[in-house]
């Protein structure tokens, strides 16, 4: 796409648009499974219409506008439709490996939505086999197969990261194995909730009555079928066929390690069970269809969806947002301002606002000092042997980040700026000197701490402006 169109904003929301389609087009192939004619159509409908779920705000920055967790659900459906359609071939166990070896290159959140569903599926299948069934070992092969291959993923997405960081290239966030304490799981429960609503589109809390919140509040039909479809998929799972058992613990294991875990934070931090969203719909469409038939209600489904579209229109039809930091963009290429220093957010949107033209690396606050960040940078990028920064951008702290750097931090780290520059709600600082040279590497807080919103000390602007 940035060899398509260039480095601009477009290139995130046409990735964000692709993915979100893709998304789309396999959960609604694993709700047809190998059913043909009108229940295969009645199937893929209701896995895409459960689907058409963003909504306007969080709903689309979590599912469109934070693409990163949503996109590693893409090779996770391509591994459970290869195992819906594949034989029971020796090479089937081959390529799943090396499938989720390459989705775990580039998240580690595949652990939960893949490679623990697969190992468990697995040997509950070769439990079944050798013990309920009676048969011989030999005919779990497949099963102790794919369970083996999806644990050796995980070393060959570990060796292949090691080489990558060896080479100079990027380093993978480890997962997080720190537990939830019990004081905080009535607040994780309640953000697990709201989340699930928020995927869905159901999130009518804090809306006014009226159009708005009735659209949301429809969204909870395709809640309540993703809902019976996995209950349906638990109960009957012994039965089940193996991707609806995959899409099932996919749930069950997300959901868990979410709750349990120490992210469920915020209602952003939903980002990280997107997975559930096209899970659940897949399941809906591939075990409700005929019973929804055979009740009649596939009428009433469509009027529903015909509200989803017009809920869906609603997203789309919204006007264009201006560029976030245009206007700095612009101030800072006319100043012949092009490698400075910025908060994170600050920094990132305006280099690719100005594609690359003007480029702002992201800095931290430890204390009153000021360091490199940690976090989707280069190191090369704080080398003063091969880049001049020579001017930082301040802005007011935006709420949740405790490390954004403050006037104090600034002085204490690079010394007095000989000029000071104004533009809205942004302040320039500029030295004549590499603040490269007085820059120490960043690194992650010792300890978590719950976020909150730090008080702001911007350099005040002198009087009249």
């Amino acid at each position: 796409i940035e060899k398509l169109r260039g480095l601009t904003p477009d290139a995130v929301h046409i990735a964000s648009a692709m993915t979100y389609t893709l998304l789309v087009l396999l959960a609604a192939l694993l709700a047809k499974g190998r059913s043909t004619g009108r229940e295969a159509v009645a199937r893929c409908l209701i896995a895409a219409g459960i689907m058409a779920a963003p909504q306007v705000g969080n709903g689309v920055y979590v599912l469109i506008g934070s693409p990163d967790h949503v996109g590693s659900a893409v090779p996770v459906l391509a591994v459970f439709l290869l195992l819906d359609r594949a034989p029971r071939r020796w090479y089937v166990p081959i390529a799943t490996g090396l499938l989720l070896a390459w989705a775990l290159v580039a998240d580690t959140i595949v652990v939960f939505t893949a490679v623990l569903p697969v190992v468990l599926v697995s040997l509950i299948r070769a439990y079944q086999i050798r013990f309920r069934l009676r048969l011989r070992w030999r005919k779990t092969w497949f099963e102790l197969c794919l369970a083996a291959a999806a644990l050796t993923a995980i070393w060959l997405a570990a060796t292949a990261l090691r080489m990558i960081s060896a080479h100079g290239g990027f380093v993978i966030w480890p997962l997080s194995n720190a537990l939830a304490s019990t004081s905080d799981l009535p607040h994780y429960l309640t953000v697990t909730g709201r989340g699930l609503l928020l995927l869905f589109g159901a999130n009518f809390f804090g809306h006014a009555a009226g159009f708005v919140a009735a659209l949301a509040i429809l969204h909870l039909a395709g809640l309540g079928l993703a809902a019976w479809g996995s209950c349906a998929a638990l109960r009957r799972f012994t039965g089940a066929d193996l991707a609806v058992q995959l899409l099932a613990v996919g749930i069950v294991v997300t959901l868990a390690a979410y709750l349990f875990g120490t992210r469920a934070d915020d209602l952003l931090s939903t980002r990280d069970i997107t997975a559930v969203l096209p899970f659940s719909a897949a399941l809906a469409g591939r075990l409700l269809a005929a019973r929804l038939a055979s009740a009649r209600l596939l009428p009433a489904l469509a009027l529903a969806g015909v509200g989803y579209l017009i809920s869906l229109g609603r997203v789309v039809s919204l006007p264009p947002v201006p560029a976030q930091g245009a206007q700095l963009a612009s101030w800072l290429a006319a100043h012949h301002l092009d490698y400075g220093l910025a908060g994170y957010w600050d920094a990132n949107v305006t280099t690719l606002d100005t594609g690359g033209r003007v480029q702002l690396r992201s800095v931290l606050a430890t204390g009153n000092q000021v360091t490199g960040d940690y976090w989707e940078v280069r190191s090369q990028w704080y080398d003063p042997r091969h880049s001049d920064a020579t001017f930082m951008v301040l802005v007011p702290s935006p709420p949740g980040f405790t490390r954004y750097p403050t006037i104090a931090s600034v002085r204490h780290t690079f010394g007095q700026p000989g000029r000071i520059y104004y533009l809205g709600s942004y302040t320039i600082l500029v030295w004549d000197a590499n603040l490269l040279a007085s820059l120490d590497h960043g690194s992650p807080p010792l300890a978590r701490t719950p976020p909150v919103t730090p008080p702001t000390a911007p350099i005040p602007a002198p009087p009249g402006g």
